[in-house]
């Protein structure tokens, strides 16, 4: 744990910063929904690391591109082997920050957007969306949906099966963080 915490740390440049400035979640979950004419592909984990520094408002998450499941295991064999390629992507990475300061040491809801890197098969690309950040009793809540063009991450999807999975997928991000200092 004090290694992730670390690491969390110097990855969003606040190695100077109290441990209660960082938040830490280290079962994020994320889910992706695609529609399609032949059928919805659905896939979910909570594999993912994520920290939000307070002061700075700098987000960070992290998750193991392998570690979406879905309900039929040939998608995910498809998923992990032919499109994500995950021997060679393993993660998928999210470096960002608050477009404006949120004070998330006080109960109340915040509506805000975050502008930052999306890394996934070894793509950048830079994306400004909203989310909902919920603080209760020193607990942060953020709650997040965008929309991933396969295309602009190099993710090509072969004619043959191109009625079965959307150019564009809804992804959903959900995490709850706890001080580190705690």
């Amino acid at each position: 744990m004090k290694r992730l915490l670390f690491a969390i740390v110097v990855l969003l440049g606040t190695v100077n910063v109290y441990a209660q400035d960082i938040y830490s979640c280290r079962n994020a979950n994320l889910s992706f929904f695609s529609s399609a004419p032949m059928e919805d592909i659905e896939a979910k984990t909570d594999k993912g690391v994520s920290a939000i520094n307070a002061k700075t408002g700098a987000v960070y998450f992290k998750v193991p591109v392998g570690s979406f499941k879905f309900k039929k295991k040939l998608m995910e064999e498809h998923f992990n082997e032919n499109y994500l390629e995950t021997e060679k992507y393993p993660y998928a990475e999210y470096k960002g920050k608050f477009s404006s300061p949120v004070d998330i040491t006080k109960d109340g809801t915040y509506d805000v957007t975050v502008e930052g890197v999306l890394s996934l098969h070894g793509v950048d690309k830079t994306y400004k969306e909203k989310a909902t950040i919920t603080v209760q009793n020193g607990k942060v809540t953020t709650l997040s949906k965008f929309n991933v063009r396969l295309e602009d991450h190099k993710i090509k999807i072969p004619t043959l099966v191109i009625k079965n999975i959307a150019e564009v997928v809804e992804v959903t991000v959900n995490a709850t963080y706890a001080a580190s200092g705690k």
